[in-house]
């Protein structure tokens, strides 16, 4: 990836503390993607005892993911710690008066460089994060090392072709880069092909 398209995570990272509190609001997109992907676990035969949730953000997929796997321990990652911090209030109020069904952890960390031990989820859920990785084969090979035998990848991410009409404006204006280069889904195939992922189903 050229210099033009490296993301810089520290101001990543203070992009999203910044809208941590108010992030709900206007993350209608984000809501449907992971909405969308959890619809398509009902398809699949998995009973995952442990799931990690890689970029979390403020949680919202944490009652999606407990819906189907009300038994499952649930770790909560995301590189901004204000964004964790609204996940872990993330419970419906009912819920709160209750002890939680499964044990839950919340961990501030990098999904290029996962701080997980080897082998140590059965499965790993991603929605709408993995456009901030500079390097696809770092973040799957660690998806993949903490993964355990017979476990699951389920991510969803932007196409090259999201937010064309911006980039080409700003092109013409400046010259400059201001909005990512988002990778190629056969550059996503390949790059989960060499971290060793089997069977990967690849969906637009």
């Amino acid at each position: 990836m050229t210099d033009a398209f490296l993301i810089d995570k520290s101001q990543v990272r203070r992009s999203f503390e910044r809208a941590a509190a108010s992030y709900d609001q206007a993350a209608v997109l984000q809501r449907a993607v992971a909405d969308r992907m959890a619809e398509r676990l009902q398809f699949i035969k998995h009973h995952p005892l442990a799931i990690l949730d890689a970029g979390c953000g403020t949680g919202y997929a944490r009652p999606l993911l407990q819906g189907h796997y009300a038994d499952a321990r649930l770790i909560s990652l995301d590189l901004a710690l204000g964004m964790l911090r609204v996940a872990r209030g993330v419970r419906p109020w009912w819920q709160k008066m209750l002890p939680a069904k499964s044990a839950s952890t919340y961990i501030c960390g990098d999904l290029e460089a996962l701080p997980l031990q080897s082998g140590s989820v059965d499965m790993l859920w991603s929605s709408l994060a993995l456009q901030w990785c500079n390097d696809l084969d770092a973040a799957f090979g660690g998806m993949r090392r903490v993964l355990a035998p017979n476990g699951l990848l389920m991510f969803s991410t932007f196409g090259p072709d999201t937010l064309g009409e911006l980039r080409n404006a700003f092109s013409q204006a400046d010259g400059y880069s201001h909005v990512s280069r988002f990778q190629d889904m056969h550059d996503i195939g390949d790059a989960l092909m060499r971290a060793g992922f089997a069977d990967p189903v690849m969906d637009m």
